[in-house]
Formats: C-alpha cells, sequence, structure tokens
C-alpha cells in the first residue's frame, strides 16, 4: 500500500515540477514517470523495513 501510495504521490510532485519549469507534455510524463519510478522503490524499501522491523 505504500509503494502504491508513493508512486501516486511521486507522479504528482513530477508532473508539477515540470509544469512549474514550463515543459510540455512530454516532460511532464517524463518527470512523472521518473519520480514515480523513485518514490515508489524509496517506498518498497520502507515497506520491507517495516514489515521485518515487527
Amino acid at each position: 500500500m505504500i509503494v502504491i501510495a508513493a508512486l501516486l504521490i511521486g507522479a504528482v510532485i513530477g508532473w508539477f515540477r515540470a509544469a512549474r519549469m514550463g515543459g510540455g507534455r512530454s516532460d511532464k510524463l517524463q518527470y512523472a514517470a521518473a519520480h514515480a519510478m523513485g518514490l515508489a522503490v524509496l517506498g518498497l524499501f520502507l515497506t520491507v523495513f517495516l514489515t521485518r522491523m515487527g
């Protein structure tokens, strides 16, 4: 669940960062994908950590 939430939050953050910098649609999609993947990986590590801790 944490991974899905992190993925969606990352996509939104990436989209708005590209929009703020004046990027086109492809720039927004690329930023959204990159941020989504990055935060999804962090969410995965957090999920594994929390599962292992208890």
